[in-house]
């Protein structure tokens, strides 16, 4: 099959739906692909970049969309776009199918099969196609760097001959992936980061990162379905707005990022709550595309209300255009290998596959979005109640024990046979091996495991063993023995000494 990759023609997108690198992987499964001049040059990739790995390079967009059986875009197509599209082709991209209906329609009437990259269902096995995932980290890293240009003081606490500098306050509301991103790149800058997030089992997350997890004194769960959160109660909503009140009088900059998936955005930062912040502050509305966070956010412009800059810009990872090329194109690259287990260059829109029932929304022409809910569980299974000894069970439990005694009840007839008829100077040998190993094994095993790794704890054991039989055939007879003895014991010494001394470095590397 011949996959295209049209030019972006959204008004300020400047990603490209794949990258060198990762076209040259997906060249290997058997799809030869053309790509639209200058499709990579707002993303700092250069066409022959392109043609350096196989990419033919198409001058115009109505010539590509004509000869491609597969189109790969990032944003959902024009409607203009969807007139170029061939009949019964194919396409991924992002599609929001619950808010472009008229697009769906007219997808369906092409009898296109559509992939949406914002339907990919959240599940581990999915996770190396999550572009929502992928786009929501470079928004929350992009938050902050947006937040600090607009912001006029340092982000981290000094102290300088002037006088010292208090670190800035952030809030970040929101611990998904886009929050947590926000989360890491502020304390990176060194703020003081605090966090808040309806769904509790996102409070260690928040507090591995060295952030303060806000707690409300209300119990309510706010988990939903793929990971968002849900609608809460009105009781809840009044009592995280009143937080939401008292810390915007305290913090510099406060990051939204709240959404619930089919819905508008939750108005969470009132007019009254920007007009109590101090003048400087800021606030980045990550959800400024559904309307906003903030009651005061206009889409896609920066404002400044009350002295308080509020951003709302809706395209904060093309703002990364690069970056976010790279992630988007691996994910790309991952659910193509997903659609082509044979490596032939065919699709195969297996609907059994899970993930690629739930990433289909049109297929051969019919609308298939909603999904079926996931089918997985994380439940474990549950154990019966009562288990009946039976026979058969009985005579197993028997076998087993014998099998474990008889090695023992071996060992012991060969040893007393080997006594029986062996040298005296043979059995006193004998036993100072068995308990050089004995000694030797017991001192060194029996050391703390903090002290030393597994597998040197093995080998110092190993080492103890050595020692102990050197010692007691140090004082023998002979020049030789003495020698290899103490050769064995200089070797086994250090080896035992080295081990302790590298665990020891290396458990000084986690130490802050």
């Amino acid at each position: 099959m011949k996959i295209g990759i049209p030019k972006e023609i959204h008004a300020g997108e400047k990603r490209v739906a794949t990258t060198p690198e990762a076209a040259e992987k997906i060249i290997k499964l058997g799809f030869s692909i053309a790509i639209e001049s200058g499709a990579g040059l707002a993303a700092d990739i250069p066409d022959q970049a392109y043609k350096e790995v196989g990419v033919k390079v198409i001058s115009t967009a109505k010539a590509l969309w004509k000869q491609s059986d597969l189109i790969i875009k990032v944003r959902a197509p024009e409607l203009q776009e969807v007139d170029l599209m061939s009949k019964e082709g194919h396409l991924i991209s992002f599609i929001w199918p619950a808010q472009n209906d008229e697009l769906m329609q007219k997808l369906a009437a092409k009898n296109a099969t559509v992939l949406g990259m914002d339907s990919v269902p959240r599940m581990s096995r999915a996770q190396k196609m999550d572009a929502l995932s992928s786009m929501a980290n470079i928004a929350g890293y992009r938050a902050i760097v947006e937040a600090a240009q607009h912001f006029g003081r340092f982000f981290t606490g000094q102290i300088t001959a002037a006088g010292k500098i208090p670190p800035a306050k952030v809030l970040v509301i929101g611990a998904g992936v886009a929050g947590l991103a926000a989360i890491g790149a502020a304390k990176g800058m060194g703020a003081i980061v605090r966090a808040f997030d309806t769904r509790p089992e996102v409070k260690e997350q928040i507090e591995s990162m060295d952030a303060e997890f806000l707690m409300l004194d209300f119990k309510e769960e706010g988990s939903g379905s793929g990971g968002y959160a849900k609608t809460m109660s009105p009781e809840f909503i009044a009592a995280e707005m009143a937080l939401f009140a008292k810390q915007a009088r305290e913090v510099d900059i406060i990051i939204t990022t709240a959404l619930i998936p089919g819905k508008p955005a939750p108005k969470l930062i009132t007019a009254e709550m920007v007009q109590s912040m101090r003048a400087g502050s800021v606030i980045v509305d990550l959800a400024a595309e559904q309307g906003g966070n903030c009651a005061l956010t206009e889409k896609d412009q920066v404002v400044v209300k009350n002295g308080v800059t509020i951003i709302g810009y809706t395209n904060l990872p093309s703002r990364l255009a690069n970056q976010s090329s790279q992630l988007y194109a691996t994910n790309i690259r991952h659910l193509i290998t997903e659609l082509c287990p044979a490596k032939d260059g065919v699709l195969n829109v297996n609907m059994a596959d899970e993930v690629i029932r739930g990433a289909t929304v049109i297929n051969a022409g019919k609308i298939t979005w909603p999904p079926p809910a996931p089918t997985l569980s994380a439940a474990p299974a549950k154990k019966p109640d009562n288990i009946k000894m039976t026979g058969g069970h009985k005579k197993t439990t028997e076998n087993s024990t014998l099998k474990q005694l008889l090695p023992i009840i071996l060992g012991g007839i060969a040893l007393f046979s080997i006594g029986s008829v062996a040298p005296t100077s043979f059995m006193s040998h004998f036993t100072v091996f068995v308990l050089a190993c004995f000694i030797g094994y017991q001192v060194i095993w029996n050391v703390s495991a903090s002290l030393h790794t597994p597998l040197m704890s093995v080998t110092n054991a190993i080492s103890g063993i050595i020692v102990i039989g050197a010692l007691v055939q140090i004082s023998s007879p002979g020049i030789t023995i003495s020698l290899l003895a103490g050769f064995a014991i200089l070797i086994a010494s250090i080896n035992i000494a080295g081990g302790f001394l590298v665990t020891r470095r290396m458990l000084e590397m986690f130490r802050k």
